[in-house]
């Protein structure tokens, strides 16, 4: 009875995933390149898809074991407890640094074209005001674990004259291109196991 109910749904789901990514590539043909980037749903998933996954997979053993009832037996329980402390932890500082980096980006707008020189910042819809002129340095910080699951999540700070720093993380955009921008001001390119900001 249960696999009877979950086969459809996820049936569903799948077509549902094929034509919403179909409808995504058609409108990407004939859409112009945007040059106001914000944390959006797709950049969302595409950082969040394996981490969850795997927690997923790692969740769903637990119940699965409970539904065992008397018939469980406690190496059952510790096999299941393990894997799932093994995806957690395989998965779990992505989701942190996933959480961390929204609570950071969530309210920001970053407006990059470099054709126009064009560099602004927005932070809840407000311009923080600075000119290119006033950014002390650039601190680009990536990730040294290329084979995990936050391998992607890396962040940029600009440091102003003034003291004020900004932090722009991998959840808005693709940070290489705005790297490249920046290049003639002073930049330290320190490289981290985790990117915790």
């Amino acid at each position: 009875m249960k696999s009877s109910f979950l086969r459809p749904l996820l049936e569903v789901a799948v077509v549902l995933l094929v034509v919403l990514g179909a409808a995504r590539w058609v409108t990407g043909l004939f859409s112009k390149r945007t040059y106001v980037h914000r944390i959006t749903a797709a950049r969302q998933l595409r950082l969040l898809f394996w981490p969850l996954l795997a927690f997923g997979a790692g969740l769903s053993v637990l119940p699965a074991t409970a539904l065992g009832g008397s018939h469980t037996t406690a190496y059952e329980w510790l096999l299941a407890c393990g894997f799932f402390l093994f995806t957690l932890v395989l998965s779990g500082p992505a989701l942190l640094l996933f959480l961390r980096y929204w609570a950071l980006n969530h309210a920001t707008v970053l407006v990059f074209n470099p054709a126009d020189n064009q560099f602004e910042v927005y932070e809840a819809g407000q311009r923080i005001a600075f000119e290119r002129r006033d950014l002390a340095r650039v601190e680009r910080v990536t990730c040294s674990a290329r084979r995990t699951f936050w391998a992607k999540y890396d962040y940029l700070t600009l440091h102003l004259a003034d003291g004020r720093s900004l932090v722009l993380t991998s959840l808005l955009t693709d940070l290489e291109p705005l790297t490249v921008f920046l290049r003639n001001l002073p930049t330290d390119r320190p490289t981290k196991t985790w990117c915790w900001v």
